[in-house]
This record gives C-alpha cells, sequence and structure tokens, in this order.
C-alpha cells in the first residue's frame, strides 16, 4: 500500500515545529548561556555576540541527535566563547591603559546566590582574567556551573583526564589570586558608605581610614576617558589621587549607591550622566581593590538589570 506522499506544505509545518522547539530551549537557557559567555569574557557586548553565534548554530542541529539540550547548548557557548576569547586577547593588547570587565547593573537575586555573585563579581572577574583561555573555560564551567568532566572535554576539545588536571591547576591559580576571606554584602556598603563620604565631603583623612595599605586602584578609560594609565599602588597614593580627582568635582557630581555583578557598589554621575562606575574589593573590613570604569562603550549594561543564573 502506497503512503500519502509528504508534501511542500509538510515540511514547512516540520521545520516549524523544530524551530518553535529550537526557540524554546534556547529562551529556557539563555541566561545561563550569557552568564557563561560573560565569565569566560568579562564583556557583555561579546557575550551578546557569542549568544547570537550560538543561537544561529544551535537553529541548525538536529534536535534529535541531542540527548540533553542544556548541555548542547554550554557546549557550543563555551566553543564560540573560546574563539572570542583569544580575538579579545590581541584587542586588550592595543587597549589604552589597564582592561577592566564590562560593569553589569544586576538584580536583588544576584546577590542573594552568593557562589553566583562571587563568579561575576569584579575582583574574580580580574582573577579570572591570569588564566589562559581554556582554563578560563574549564574553571568556570566546573566551579561556577558544575559541568561534569566529560561534558567539559567535549566542550573544550581534551580529554576527561586532561580536563581535570587543567581543573586542578585552574583552582590553584584562582585559590592564590582570590579575595581571602567571604565578605558580606552588609561589610561592602559599610565600606561603600564610608568610602563615598569621604570622597564627597574631602576627607582625605577618613580615605586612608578606609583604604588597605596596599590598595590598588584600576581605571578603565579606554583612550575615550580620562583615567588613570597605569595601576595606582598604595593607600597614601590613592587617597591623595582621589581627594583631588573625584573630590574636585564633588560640586558637580552626585554618588549612587548600586547593584554591580552581585554587589554593592557606586555609580558617579557628572551633571546628570552616568560617568563612571566604581566596584571595590573588600579583605579585613578595608578597601583593598578599587575599580573605576569610565570606557562609555562599557557602560551601557548599567541602563537596565542584566539577567545572570547558573
Amino acid at each position: 500500500m502506497v503512503g500519502t506522499p509528504r508534501t511542500a506544505a509538510d515540511d514547512r509545518g516540520r521545520d516549524a515545529d523544530r524551530l518553535d522547539r529550537a526557540t524554546a530551549a534556547f529562551l529556557a537557557h539563555r541566561n545561563l548561556l550569557f552568564t557563561v559567555a560573560y565569565e569566560m569574557l568579562g564583556s557583555a557586548a561579546d557575550a551578546e555576540d557569542v549568544l547570537q553565534e550560538t543561537w544561529l548554530r544551535w537553529a541548525g542541529v538536529d534536535l534529535g541527535t541531542v540527548r540533553e539540550e542544556r548541555a548542547y547548548l554550554v557546549r557550543i557557548t563555551t566553543r564560540q566563547a573560546l574563539g572570542r576569547l583569544r580575538t579579545l586577547g590581541r584587542r586588550k593588547e592595543s587597549y589604552v591603559g589597564p582592561w577592566l570587565p564590562e560593569p553589569l547593573l544586576t538584580a536583588p537575586d544576584v546577590a542573594e546566590d552568593v557562589a553566583l555573585a562571587d563568579s561575576v563579581s569584579m575582583a574574580m572577574l580580574m582573577v579570572l582574567e591570569t588564566l589562559a583561555p581554556v582554563e578560563r573555560a574549564v574553571f568556570v564551567l566546573r566551579e561556577v556551573f558544575d559541568v561534569g568532566y566529560d561534558e567539559i572535554a567535549e566542550a573544550v576539545d581534551k580529554t576527561p583526564a586532561a580536563v581535570r588536571q587543567i581543573a586542578h591547576r585552574a583552582r590553584a591559580h584562582v585559590a592564590a589570586r582570590r579575595p581571602r576571606q567571604a565578605v558580606s554584602a552588609a561589610e561592602t556598603r559599610g565600606a561603600l558608605d564610608a568610602f563615598q563620604r569621604a570622597v564627597e565631603t574631602g576627607d582625605l583623612q577618613g580615605l586612608l581610614d578606609i583604604l588597605a595599605p596596599d590598595v590598588v586602584l584600576l581605571g578603565d578609560g579606554g583612550g575615550v576617558k580620562q583615567a588613570v594609565p597605569r595601576p595606582v599602588l598604595g593607600a597614601e597614593k590613592v587617597a591623595r589621587l582621589l581627594h583631588g580627582g573625584w573630590g574636585r568635582v564633588a560640586a558637580i557630581s552626585s554618588w549612587r549607591p548600586t547593584q554591580v555583578n552581585g554587589h554593592p557598589a557606586l555609580v558617579l554621575q557628572l551633571d546628570g550622566e552616568l560617568d563612571t562606575v566604581v566596584a571595590l574589593r573588600i579583605e579585613n573590613g578595608l578597601i583593598a581593590g578599587i575599580y573605576a570604569v569610565r570606557n562609555p562603550e562599557k557602560l551601557s549594561h548599567m541602563e537596565r538589570e542584566t539577567a545572570l543564573s547558573r
């Protein structure tokens, strides 16, 4: 008995169903995929590009061959992010002044997930910058998203045994450089409030009291806005720079507390316009790191909250 011939309309219907399923899966995991890409790259703009590339490849996948959609999508995203990370590395070589991660305005739920907030903090992203691309991918997938070694191996084109060795090496590298103790949001807000008061009132001693002796200040203007051309080290130097810099514009500036990358931070506005995002690293109740992003190209994700997830 001859079956009913398949028509062009049937094919279009099947294609539409497949695309609907692919779209639903992608949207269900989009926040996770963005977070993976962002933690690997430290750039929201590049993470968005990676998601676009991920979607284009995912839309062409035969879904009948996919065992687990989340794992497959993470694999595509990781591979795209690795390629983008190497390109980004070349861009950083010609970047004007220090390069800082792109700050994100985040919702309260990010801060509530302590592990997620720690993994996307400016301080941690700076630590991740010191890893080689594959090390960074392995660390992020294993330590933040708890991806299995076999899945990571497929994503980075290594054997599971090699991935275990890379993960061990990356963990040791990060442990030696990450903040030495967990800091509560209340402690960070307290240090932030003291810092804000000292800058706004021109209280040099107040700044010296809240800064760690070995504090480092990094400023990212990207060659577009004026910023410190190299890291400034030591409480005395940092305090005098802030006192003479931000202190001078106090009359036309305003400071606003906000949530950046899951942690309390400050936004500096000049004449009502967003000028600088300031994130802090706190150790032993003192400010050990100040990250000031002024490059306008890196401030677009401060206009609305960015959803992150694990």
